[in-house]
């Protein structure tokens, strides 16, 4: 049984966010909300909100699951809109560049194994 849960708009850049993602990818989920929890990244608090969406959508769609068996099966994260302020920025030989604001969208699936065990053995 797999759920997901996604956040849109997360105002961040997504390389920054991605790091913080790769910690968690393939983790029990109480290891990944324990790691989320003592990261010093900004990106940590949003994607620990994202986590616990997709664990309540999981308990949601199954009632009697136990959530100790749930891990993150992928966690990925998009480019968001970019937008571009009117303040500049200093470049190389007397250039200047326009400031970008990058967002982020972050996606998390969360299962607990069963669904694919399944299908192996049907094969």
């Amino acid at each position: 049984m797999e759920a997901k849960a996604i956040a849109r708009y997360i105002k961040g850049s997504p390389q920054k966010a991605r790091l913080v993602v790769d910690l968690i990818r393939g983790k029990k989920v109480g290891e990944a909300l324990s790691i989320l929890r003592y990261t010093r990244k900004r990106a940590g608090r949003p994607i620990e909100k994202v986590l616990r969406s997709a664990i309540a959508n999981a308990e949601q769609k199954k009632p009697t699951l136990d959530v100790d068996d749930l891990f993150i099966s992928r966690a990925c994260v998009d480019l968001g809109p970019t937008k571009y302020r009117k303040r500049v920025r200093p470049a190389p030989m007397g250039r200047a560049y326009r400031q970008m604001r990058r967002m982020s969208h972050i996606t998390i699936h969360v299962t607990d194994g069963a669904a694919e065990g399944s299908e192996k053995e049907e094969a």
